[in-house]
Protein backbone atom coordinates (compact mmCIF):
# COMPACT_ATOMS: atom_id res chain seq x y z
CA UNK A 1 0.00 0.00 0.00
CA UNK A 2 1.52 3.30 -1.12
CA UNK A 3 0.85 6.48 0.82
CA UNK A 4 1.67 9.74 -0.96
CA UNK A 5 2.23 12.54 1.56
CA UNK A 6 2.25 16.12 0.30
CA UNK A 7 4.05 18.67 2.45
CA UNK A 8 2.56 22.13 2.48
CA UNK A 9 4.42 25.41 2.14
CA UNK A 10 2.93 28.71 3.18
CA UNK A 11 3.43 32.32 3.89
CA UNK A 12 2.67 32.52 7.57
CA UNK A 13 -1.00 33.23 8.23
CA UNK A 14 -2.01 33.48 4.58
CA UNK A 15 -5.36 32.39 3.19
CA UNK A 16 -3.83 31.72 -0.23
CA UNK A 17 -1.78 28.75 -1.34
CA UNK A 18 1.85 29.57 -2.09
CA UNK A 19 3.11 28.70 -5.60
CA UNK A 20 5.59 26.22 -4.07
CA UNK A 21 2.73 24.38 -2.37
CA UNK A 22 0.65 24.41 -5.57
CA UNK A 23 3.57 22.89 -7.51
CA UNK A 24 3.89 20.12 -4.92
CA UNK A 25 0.16 19.43 -5.08
CA UNK A 26 0.09 19.26 -8.91
CA UNK A 27 3.07 16.90 -8.81
CA UNK A 28 1.35 14.63 -6.28
CA UNK A 29 -1.75 14.43 -8.47
CA UNK A 30 0.38 12.73 -11.14
CA UNK A 31 1.62 9.95 -8.83
CA UNK A 32 0.09 6.51 -8.27
CA UNK A 33 -1.23 6.27 -4.72
CA UNK A 34 -3.48 4.08 -2.66
CA UNK A 35 -3.95 6.96 -0.23
CA UNK A 36 -2.94 10.63 -0.14
CA UNK A 37 -2.16 12.68 2.95
CA UNK A 38 -2.06 16.48 2.78
CA UNK A 39 0.12 17.77 5.61
CA UNK A 40 0.50 21.32 6.83
CA UNK A 41 -1.73 23.65 4.81
CA UNK A 42 -4.11 20.73 4.38
CA UNK A 43 -7.35 22.72 4.13
CA UNK A 44 -5.96 24.96 1.38
CA UNK A 45 -4.56 21.96 -0.47
CA UNK A 46 -7.82 20.00 -0.15
CA UNK A 47 -9.68 22.84 -1.84
CA UNK A 48 -7.26 22.71 -4.78
CA UNK A 49 -6.88 18.90 -4.98
CA UNK A 50 -7.78 17.56 -8.44
CA UNK A 51 -6.40 14.06 -8.01
CA UNK A 52 -8.45 10.93 -7.57
CA UNK A 53 -10.00 10.04 -4.25
CA UNK A 54 -10.52 12.04 -1.11
CA UNK A 55 -7.23 12.90 0.58
CA UNK A 56 -6.59 12.51 4.29
CA UNK A 57 -5.73 15.72 6.14
CA UNK A 58 -3.08 16.54 8.73
CA UNK A 59 -3.98 20.09 9.73
CA UNK A 60 -1.80 20.22 12.84
CA UNK A 61 1.72 20.12 11.34
CA UNK A 62 3.51 23.47 11.37
CA UNK A 63 7.04 22.34 10.46
CA UNK A 64 8.84 19.45 8.79
CA UNK A 65 9.35 17.49 12.02
CA UNK A 66 5.63 17.67 12.73
CA UNK A 67 4.89 16.70 9.11
CA UNK A 68 7.08 13.62 9.59
CA UNK A 69 5.33 12.60 12.81
CA UNK A 70 1.90 12.95 11.20
CA UNK A 71 2.96 11.04 8.09
CA UNK A 72 4.37 8.22 10.21
CA UNK A 73 1.18 7.99 12.23
CA UNK A 74 -0.96 7.83 9.09
CA UNK A 75 1.35 5.27 7.44
CA UNK A 76 1.17 2.95 10.44
CA UNK A 77 -2.60 3.39 10.78
CA UNK A 78 -3.14 2.60 7.08
CA UNK A 79 -0.70 -0.32 6.99
CA UNK A 80 1.44 1.34 4.32
CA UNK A 81 4.40 -0.51 2.87
CA UNK A 82 5.74 2.63 1.16
CA UNK A 83 5.57 6.36 1.77
CA UNK A 84 6.31 8.84 -1.00
CA UNK A 85 7.05 12.27 0.44
CA UNK A 86 6.18 15.02 -2.05
CA UNK A 87 8.16 18.16 -1.41
CA UNK A 88 10.56 20.47 -3.22
CA UNK A 89 13.94 19.09 -4.35
CA UNK A 90 15.82 21.46 -2.05
CA UNK A 91 13.80 20.18 0.93
CA UNK A 92 13.57 16.47 0.02
CA UNK A 93 16.69 15.17 1.80
CA UNK A 94 15.75 16.56 5.21
CA UNK A 95 12.06 15.65 4.87
CA UNK A 96 12.91 12.09 3.81
CA UNK A 97 15.35 11.65 6.70
CA UNK A 98 12.79 12.87 9.23
CA UNK A 99 10.02 10.59 7.92
CA UNK A 100 12.43 7.62 7.98
CA UNK A 101 13.33 8.39 11.59
CA UNK A 102 9.65 8.64 12.53
CA UNK A 103 9.05 5.22 10.92
CA UNK A 104 12.20 3.53 12.22
CA UNK A 105 11.60 -0.12 13.02
CA UNK A 106 8.33 -0.40 11.11
CA UNK A 107 9.70 -1.71 7.80
CA UNK A 108 8.03 0.99 5.73
CA UNK A 109 10.02 2.18 2.71
CA UNK A 110 10.36 5.96 2.35
CA UNK A 111 11.26 7.85 -0.80
CA UNK A 112 10.60 11.33 -2.11
CA UNK A 113 9.31 12.78 -5.34
CA UNK A 114 9.60 16.42 -6.31
CA UNK A 115 8.41 18.83 -8.95
CA UNK A 116 11.10 20.54 -10.95
CA UNK A 117 11.66 23.82 -9.18
CA UNK A 118 14.40 26.36 -8.61
CA UNK A 119 14.35 27.80 -5.12
CA UNK A 120 15.25 31.35 -4.32
CA UNK A 121 18.64 31.72 -2.64
CA UNK A 122 16.98 32.67 0.65
CA UNK A 123 15.18 29.31 0.78
CA UNK A 124 18.41 27.43 0.14
CA UNK A 125 20.10 29.36 2.94
CA UNK A 126 17.19 28.61 5.29
CA UNK A 127 17.31 24.90 4.41
CA UNK A 128 21.05 24.80 5.15
CA UNK A 129 20.40 26.35 8.55
CA UNK A 130 17.66 23.77 9.21
CA UNK A 131 20.08 20.97 8.32
CA UNK A 132 22.18 22.00 11.31
CA UNK A 133 19.25 20.97 13.53
CA UNK A 134 18.68 17.66 11.72
CA UNK A 135 20.55 15.44 14.24
CA UNK A 136 18.42 16.76 17.11
CA UNK A 137 15.21 16.32 15.13
CA UNK A 138 16.18 12.77 14.06
CA UNK A 139 16.86 11.81 17.66
CA UNK A 140 13.53 13.26 18.80
CA UNK A 141 11.57 11.42 16.09
CA UNK A 142 13.43 8.16 16.66
CA UNK A 143 12.39 8.22 20.31
CA UNK A 144 8.77 8.82 19.30
CA UNK A 145 8.92 6.00 16.74
CA UNK A 146 10.02 3.33 19.20
CA UNK A 147 8.87 -0.25 18.64
CA UNK A 148 5.15 -0.76 18.69
CA UNK A 149 4.22 2.88 18.09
Amino acid sequence: MRLVAVLGYSRRRSDEMHDICADRLRHAESLDADAVLLSGEAELMRGAWKGSGVPLLDTTARNTRQNAAGIASAARRLGASEVVVVTSRWHAFRARMLVRAALRGHGIRVRSSSPLDRPPLALLARELACLAMLPYQLLHLSRLAGPGR
